[in-house]
C-alpha cells in the first residue's frame, strides 16, 4: 500500500515544539495549479474530499538530536508536542517526519517557527476575512469553490497591505516580524490551497489551524459549516501557548467570529489588544455584532468594525502604530 505524508507548519515557544500532519493512502489532497480549466479544478476539489487516511501507523519526528516516535490517530492525523530544553533561536526551523507502510519508507521535511520576541501576535480567520468566499450564501460559496481556480479567487482590496502592516507592528529590526496564525473552520483538506493562495498574494507567512479532515464526497457539501468550537479552542490554545504576547484578532460578521472573540477576551483580559471585524452584511450593522464589540471595548479592547481594509489600516496606524 502506497502512502502519502503531509506535514503542516508547526510552532514553538521556549519549552515545546508542536508539529502536525496526516498520513494518507496513496494520494494526499491535491495542490492547486494556476492554469487548470474549471472542470479539472472542480474534479480536483471533489477528489480532495474523497481521500483516505491511515490510522495507527508509526511516525518518527527528527530535529537536530531529538527523535520522537508516535502513531497517527483514527483520522490519520498526528500532532506531536515535543518538550525541548535546549536553546532554540527565533525564526523558522526545518525538521523531518518519516513513516513506514508495508516496508515502504516515506519521508518529508517540514518547518516550524519560534516567534521573535515582541509585543504582538496576530490571529486571523480566512473565509470572508481576507479571502472572498460568500460564506453566507451556500450555493454561491459552492459555485466559487468548484469553478474558480487559485488565480481566479479574490482578496479584499488593501487587505494584504493591512496584514503586512500588522506583521511589522512594533518592529524596528527589518529581519523580524510578529507571530502570525490563520485559524479557520475550513478543514485540513484545504491546507495546500490556502498555502498556495497566501503565497500567491504575498500574505505574511503563517501557521495554519484548520478543522478535522473530511474523507467523503458528501462531506464536501458542508465544508466550513457546523459548530465553530474548533476555532475557539485553537485560539484559546495559542493565547495560552504565548502568554507573553498581546494578540490582534481579525474576523468577519458572516458567522461567529465576533462572539468567539468576545469570549476569548473575557478569558484573557490582558492578552487581547485589538479586534477587527469585517462587515459582510448589507444594510445596517448587525446589532448583536455591535453589542459584542461594545462589550469588548468597555473592557479595554480596541475594536474596529469596518467595510474596507483601508479603514482597518487607518485604525492600526492611529491606535497601534
Amino acid at each position: 500500500m502506497e502512502a502519502d505524508l503531509t506535514i503542516y507548519r508547526g510552532y514553538a515557544n521556549d519549552r515545546e515544539i508542536v508539529v502536525m500532519g496526516h498520513v494518507f493512502k496513496k494520494y494526499a489532497p491535491d495542490s492547486f495549479d494556476l492554469d487548470k480549466r474549471w472542470y479539472k479544478h472542480a474534479w480536483a476539489v471533489i477528489r480532495m474530499f474523497s481521500i483516505k487516511t491511515i490510522a495507527d501507523t508509526e511516525v518518527v519526528f527528527r530535529f537536530k538530536d531529538t527523535e520522537i516516535r508516535t502513531k497517527t490517530l483514527k483520522d490519520g492525523h498526528f500532532r506531536i508536542t515535543v518538550p525541548y530544553r535546549n536553546v532554540l533561536e527565533s525564526g523558522w526551523h526545518r525538521f523531518t517526519v518519516e513513516t513506514v507502510i508495508e516496508g515502504i519508507t516515506t519521508k518529508e521535511e517540514g518547518e516550524f517557527v519560534k516567534p521573535y520576541a515582541g509585543e504582538y501576535g496576530v490571529i486571523s480567520d480566512i473565509d470572508d476575512t481576507f479571502l472572498i468566499s460568500h460564506s453566507r450564501n451556500f450555493f454561491m460559496k459552492l459555485y466559487v469553490m468548484l469553478t474558480k481556480n487559485l488565480n481566479k479567487r479574490h482578496v479584499f482590496n488593501e487587505v494584504v497591505a493591512h496584514y503586512r502592516l500588522l506583521n511589522r507592528l512594533g518592529r524596528k529590526d527589518k529581519d523580524t516580524n510578529n507571530a502570525f496564525f490563520y485559524v479557520s473552520s475550513s478543514e485540513w483538506n484545504l491546507y495546500n490551497f490556502i498555502i498556495r493562495f497566501t503565497q500567491l498574494h504575498q500574505f505574511p507567512k503563517a501557521v495554519l489551524h484548520l478543522k478535522k479532515i473530511k474523507t467523503g464526497i458528501a462531506d464536501f457539501l458542508f465544508t466550513g459549516s457546523g459548530d465553530h468550537d474548533h476555532k475557539f479552542h485553537q485560539i484559546k490554545h495559542l493565547v495560552e501557548f504565548y502568554p507573553e504576547l498581546r494578540f490582534v484578532l481579525l474576523g468577519d460578521d458572516s458567522q461567529q467570529d465576533p462572539f468567539i472573540y468576545e469570549k476569548i477576551s473575557k478569558i484573557f483580559p490582558e492578552n487581547i489588544s485589538t479586534v477587527y471585524i469585517r462587515k459582510t452584511r448589507r444594510g445596517k450593522p448587525a446589532e448583536k455584532v455591535e453589542k459584542a464589540l461594545a462589550a469588548m471595548k468597555n473592557r479595554g479592547v480596541r475594536t474596529c468594525y469596518f467595510t474596507s481594509s483601508s479603514e482597518a489600516m487607518k485604525h492600526t496606524l492611529e491606535k497601534l502604530g
